[in-house]
């Protein structure tokens, strides 16, 4: 996720002070895992579930997107 930002992403988790970051950061690894479980059960009858994570995720990662450029311009002031 977010190559141009690879270095970024881990100095925020390794720093650990970026609160806002670290969460959505979590988010998206869970919403992802849930997703993933529900694929390899999908029979059909939860379709509907896995697009609202989907597009759950989907927020998640523009959020991430942004706080990222935010911090990315900041560091180059």
């Amino acid at each position: 996720m977010f190559p141009e930002y690879r270095d970024l992403i881990t100095r925020l988790k390794t720093e650990g002070t970026h609160q806002r970051f670290l969460h959505l950061f979590e988010k998206h690894n869970d919403l992802d895992h849930q997703i993933a479980a529900l694929e390899k059960h999908d029979a059909g009858g939860i379709h509907a579930e896995i697009e609202t994570l989907k597009k759950e995720k989907l927020l998640v990662k523009d959020e991430l997107y942004t706080l990222l450029r935010q911090e990315s311009a900041a560091g180059a002031k």
